[in-house]
């Protein structure tokens, strides 16, 4: 393929065009993730829509609060149930394989949704399949992108995963828009699904085309293929002992065969710990910081925040979800510089801390000058919503890049994809959650669900500074030396430098010309993976 010889330099070093068309095929799971989210908040308020899943007589339905509940939050299930399945299929098939999976479920999903007639529950199952498919997708893309990208750019490739969710999120919205006057007609909401199909084509089939991930490859024993998929993505196939490669290769070869040698990673390890340090810890971090993902309170704003944006006479509830999404889009972009240019930690705990402050000031006022009486107060709320968005989008909040990014780069490899999946699966449950109980929660309380949100928010950024390291311009290699490293604290992370550097940037020619000069030869690689890296 001759894009395996392509390469631009970026932060100092080559990088090949195949990881960045890597990084933009596979953030289109982001984009279908995004998509299947915001397409429902139009589509449950379309005439035909209501009339043939609604309850009630004929000419007055409406939903049920449980059962739109239920439409709603049944897809976080199947996405759960998913995102634990993806630890074995990308496993078992290989990373580019498992992704076609999650595919071709997102399809499935969506053709029973667009058969469905008069049944919510046919509609709800529906649903739960192309949930099945985006929880594949949500664990196995962070995963591939972060395994086969030069670690020159592999936050801001990862962090286009959650681009690409905003993006999906805000398309969703204009398509919405665009039939809302055919809303009587079922074209409307089958529109929205079936286009999602067309959309989901380019990931299922283009991923089959790029490079294996080298350290799954790897992983099996598979060296000369994990060579020659290394050098592509640093658009060096005609040359795979370049320095550069030999340098990546020897450097991830080390840490395979030393985890190789303690076997396989189980389910059980990841509560219970092995002999490779701080597994337990990097499980539960990973699964807190999922969790708090969802418990921002932005899917309040994203599913409710028409009744907010009515109190300033806005009237178009469709109109409402592009202003939200826009927003979202918009001020995701910051966050793809700051992640490579800052680390992970200071954005999450800024973030975490601005966010709280804007839910605190949106519950108070909310409470104490009902926004329908004080059209004032809906101003400032709608203000508040605005710059919580804008700020879980800019920092990087748990729900955008920087999760991802941490899912991807966090785990060591022997148990990275099955705590993948049970990080990714509390994000889904967390999703859940947020989706089915808000209903009730803003009967409830109202505008004091705010409070929720600002003390979730806090607690997200405590632990972020206490448990999450700083992993910018690191190898995943490296970041598993570094959480391995008992006497580094969190807090003072961001100065460690590992072995062989001068900086994190940086590399020691002198300690890495000697350690060519004494290397003994590498595995030999097998017959089917000897050469190609697909």
């Amino acid at each position: 393929m001759g894009l395996g010889k392509a390469k631009i330099r970026i932060n100092g070093a080559d990088c090949g065009l195949e990881a960045i068309l890597l990084g933009v095929t596979t953030s289109i799971g982001g984009f279908l993730f995004g998509y299947d989210t915001g397409q429902i908040s139009g589509m449950q308020i379309f005439e035909d829509f209501i009339n043939r899943f609604g309850q009630g007589p004929p000419g007055n339905k409406a939903f049920d609060d449980i059962i739109l509940s239920l439409v709603v939050s049944l897809m976080s299930i199947g996405t759960l149930i998913g995102a634990l399945s993806g630890a074995y299929t990308a496993d078992w098939w290989g990373r580019r394989k498992s992704l076609t999976f999650g595919v071709v479920l997102f399809i499935i999903g969506n053709i029973i949704q667009i058969t469905a007639m008069s049944s919510w529950v046919h509609m709800m199952m529906g649903r739960f399949v192309a949930g099945l498919g985006v929880g594949n997708l949500s664990v196995g893309v962070p995963m591939y992108q972060s395994e086969c990208c030069p670690r020159e750019i592999r936050g801001s490739v990862v962090a286009s995963y959650q681009l690409l969710i905003t993006f999906g999120i805000l398309i969703s919205n204009l398509i919405n828009y665009g039939v809302r006057n055919i809303e009587g007609s079922a074209a409307s909401w089958r529109i929205v699904i079936g286009l999602g199909i067309a959309f989901s084509l380019p990931l299922g089939i283009g991923v089959l085309f790029l490079p294996e991930s080298p350290r799954w490859l790897a992983g099996r024993g598979r060296w000369d293929a994990a060579r020659i998929a290394m050098a592509r993505l640093r658009g060096l196939k005609a040359d795979p002992h370049n320095p550069m490669v030999e340098d990546d290769f020897q450097e991830m070869q080390r840490a395979i065969l030393q985890q190789a040698a303690v076997g396989t990673g189980t389910w059980w390890e990841c509560f219970v710990g092995s002999d490779k340090p701080r597994v337990v810890y990097r499980t539960l971090l990973g699964c807190a910081i999922h969790f708090l993902q969802q418990w921002t309170g932005v899917n309040y704003f994203f599913y409710y925040g028409a009744n907010i944006f009515q109190s300033a006479g806005i009237d178009d509830p469709i109109l409402i979800q592009l202003v939200l999404g826009a927003v979202n889009v918009v001020t995701t972009f910051p966050g793809l510089y700051i992640i490579e240019r800052v680390g992970r930690r200071i954005p999450l705990v800024i973030g975490a801390c601005w966010q709280a402050t804007w839910l605190l000031i949106f519950a108070a006022v909310g409470i104490a000058r009902p926004p329908d009486q004080y059209k004032s107060s809906g101003i400032v709320m709608i203000v508040a919503a605005c710059m919580f968005i804008a700020s879980f989008a800019m920092t990087c909040h748990l729900r955008g890049p920087f999760a991802w990014v941490v899912i991807g780069e966090t785990f060591p490899l022997r148990t990275r994809a099955r705590q993948a999946s049970l990080a990714t699966a509390s994000n889904w449950l967390g999703n859940f959650m947020i989706s089915f109980l808000t209903p009730f929660a803003d009967s409830g309380i109202g505008y004091g669900f705010g409070f929720v949100f600002f003390g979730t928010n806090a607690a997200a950024a405590v632990i972020v500074y206490f448990f999450l390291y700083e992993t910018k311009s690191l190898a995943l290699e490296q970041v598993d030396i570094m959480y391995s490293q008992r006497e580094l604290r969190p807090w003072q992370s961001r100065k460690w430098i590992p072995e062989g550097y001068l900086d994190r940037n940086t590399r020691d020619a002198a300690y890495w010309d000697q350690r060519r000069g004494s290397t003994v030869d590498e595995p030999a690689g097998d017959e089917k993976g000897s050469s190609t890296g697909s």
